[in-house]
């Protein structure tokens, strides 16, 4: 793991709800407080501070580090073992559990790793999975046809194409596009992967690629798959996407063989 990736433990910072939770508050506050802890805890694990079969620190030094209640703590606790990420075991302690264990589609497990593992390998992994997944779902949509689906995509592409410059939330409407098409086919497990997307399209943007606009030739390409699931053209859908979807990841490599060119990025490298 690069020492760039590596969070120091104790690099948390205590947020005014934390605080507050340790004095007995309840409510909103309260839930803040444990997902604050969780999302620490949670990247540190992902970061591999605290390695798969590692364990981590008892109760009262964690306690005193976070300066939270042991309620806080639990809930936290809780929250990351319900997520595969460590097992509690009485006269044993608390442990990381096996990354096979992890639950690697979990929304906030894909925004914890977002912030302490983005590698170049993290988000090939995840355009691989949608190229496993996106096509077949725009093939789906195009079957159906469904007229409320539709709207929702093309409403998605018109702000996209609205915002293509970066004077809107151009990010925000690329994922509404992906996550009509994965909605139209009727699936909820299909349509439950939208978590994956958002992550892959942030991560994207944060590893070398503007998300402030995009190219002419990527928005014509989502035009391109909207066009063919509006026509009803099934195997035309799942084509256009899976090329938009390989593009999009020659394009992230691309700026990323740019920027380790620079001196910031030969630091970095230098660093790691």
């Amino acid at each position: 793991m690069p020492k760039s990736q590596r969070r120091r433990p104790g690099s948390y910072e205590t947020t005014p709800e934390a605080g507050d939770v340790a004095h007995g508050a309840t409510g909103p506050m309260r839930r803040n407080a444990n997902d604050s802890l969780a999302a620490a805890l949670g990247a540190e694990i992902i970061a591999g501070i605290y390695p798969p079969g590692s364990r981590l620190p008892g109760e009262s030094a964690l306690l005193e580090r976070f300066k939270i209640s042991r309620p806080t703590l639990r809930e936290a606790f809780r929250v990351l073992a319900a997520k595969g990420l460590i097992v509690s075991r009485q006269k044993v302690g608390t442990s990381v559990r096996p990354k096979s264990d992890w639950n690697m589609l979990d929304p906030d497990f894909l925004a914890w790793h977002l912030r302490a593992a983005l590698t170049e390998e993290f988000v090939a992994d995840l355009f691989q999975l949608r190229q496993m997944v996106e096509p077949q779902a725009a093939y789906l949509a195009a079957q159906s046809r469904a007229p409320d689906a539709i709207e929702k995509i093309k409403s998605a592409y018109a702000d996209m194409e609205r915002w293509k410059t970066g004077r809107g939330d151009l990010t925000g409407a690329d994922l509404r596009f992906h996550q009509s098409i994965l909605d139209a086919t009727g699936n909820l497990f299909i349509g439950a992967l939208g978590g994956l997307i958002h992550t892959a399209l942030v991560g994207t943007f944060k590893l070398g690629w503007s998300g402030a606009v995009i190219k002419d030739d990527r928005l014509l390409q989502h035009r391109a798959v909207l066009e063919a699931i509006e026509a009803g053209a099934p195997e035309a859908a799942r084509e256009r996407m899976a090329v938009l979807l390989q593009d999009s990841i020659d394009d992230v490599r691309r700026a990323l063989i740019k920027r380790r060119a620079t001196p910031a990025g030969r630091r970095a490298r230098e660093m790691a």
